[in-house]
């Protein structure tokens, strides 16, 4: 959990607040009016939080070129990711 401080107060213990950070370990969150504004986190966590957003190396979803081969694809995929159901839209007559 998060040490949570009005900006206000954060303003005047800026050099404290780094230093719980770097050397404690925490995590603080800036606030304004009771609503986080902004977060203070090492620079490790920070590292950790862009490697995470980074895309995955595998594309998720395989293109079909006909759709005749789309059955056999989804069927693929599902077996691929683990997926025991499937959405079946409203039937057509």
């Amino acid at each position: 959990m998060a040490y949570e401080i009005p900006v206000t107060q954060a303003r005047a213990e800026l050099a404290d607040l780094i230093n719980r950070v770097v050397y404690g370990g925490e995590r603080v969150v800036v606030t304004r009016h009771g609503k986080p504004l902004v977060a203070l986190v090492s620079a490790g966590d920070l590292r950790r939080l862009e490697e995470a957003e980074e895309p995955a190396q595998e594309p998720v979803i395989t293109s079909v070129s006909a759709v005749g081969g789309a059955a056999a694809a989804a069927a693929g995929e599902r077996q691929r990711f683990g997926i025991a159901a499937e959405h079946r839209g409203p039937r057509m007559t």
